[in-house]
This record gives structure tokens, sequence and C-alpha cells, in this order.
């Protein structure tokens, strides 16, 4: 006769993935953002553009007149890479760029904030367009867990965008 006692019984859930579950998610994020928002402290504009008032091209999905939401103050950590100057035909151009690292949890959960190319910061008291984005870091290497999205920013020329 078997030991009913000793027989193998399948868990009703999974085990969490090792060295991340929700707890620990949820201690990192509080962690960025008190760092982030109390710390650093790096403030800016963000001025994400308005799908259902936006007139965009059907065939190029381009729009040539933009409509923003209202601005939305957000914490970040910002890397000033510099500005660059160059000489063109008709004189000298000197343009400031920046790279904004955005919290994606606090942005994405809290904030309902999507960071999008064509967006707009206000920063320092310039204008900034994102040209690129990315998500270079995860959190312990986790494919599910982004911590970060990073915004490459170019100084916005005069009269393209004027702060709606």
């Amino acid at each position: 006769m078997a030991d009913e006692s000793n027989k193998w019984s399948r868990p009703d859930a999974p085990p969490p993935p090792l060295f991340l579950g929700k707890k620990e998610g949820d201690l990192v994020k509080q962690v960025n953002d008190e760092l982030i928002e109390r710390v650093i402290g790096q403030v800016l504009a963000y001025y994400p553009i308005s799908l259902q008032n936006t007139c965009f091209h059907p065939l190029y999905e381009e729009a040539i007149e933009k409509t923003f939401l209202p601005p939305i103050r957000v914490y970040a950590l910002i890397d000033w890479v510099g500005s660059e100057t160059s000489t063109e035909k008709f004189g000298i151009d000197r343009t400031s760029s920046l790279v904004v690292h955005f919290h994606s949890r606090r942005l994405n959960d809290d904030q309902d904030v999507n960071v999008q190319e064509g967006d707009f910061i206000l920063y320092d008291g310039i204008f900034y367009e994102i040209v690129k984005t990315s998500q270079p870091r995860k959190l312990f290497g986790q494919d599910n867990y982004m911590v970060e999205i990073s915004a490459t920013c170019v100084e916005a020329r005069s009269g393209v965008f004027n702060g709606q």
C-alpha cells in the first residue's frame, strides 16, 4: 500500500520570478520616486501631442500643425549633452541637446504619460523636441520590467513651438 502523504502535488500557482516579485518591484519604484523627486529634483514641463485634436495626413500620417495637451510636471534625470555650433549657408547656427531619463513606471502607472517622438519639453526656459526614444535599462535583467525611458531632445527652433 502506497503512502498518500508522501505523494507529490502540483502547486496552485507558480513561484514568483527569482529575485523579483511584486514587492521587490514596488520597493524599487518607491526608492526611485523618492530619489528623483525629493533628492535630485530635476523638473520639466512635458507637452504631449493631442492625438484626438491634431489633423494627421491620411497617407503619410504626418501633421503640419500639431495640437498639444496642457503641460504635465514631470521629474526626471537630465543629462546636458551640450551645444553644437555649425556654419551653414546663411550663417552660424547653434543648437543644444540633452538626454532625459524618465522613470517608466512612474510615468505610465501614476501620470498616464506615454513618451513619444515629436512631443516637446520645457527645461530651464528652453523648449526641446523629443527626436529619439529608447528603453535601455531593465530591472535585474527581467524582460518585462523596464526601468527607464530615455529621450534624446534637441532645442526647438524659434517659432516651431511656443508653449500654447
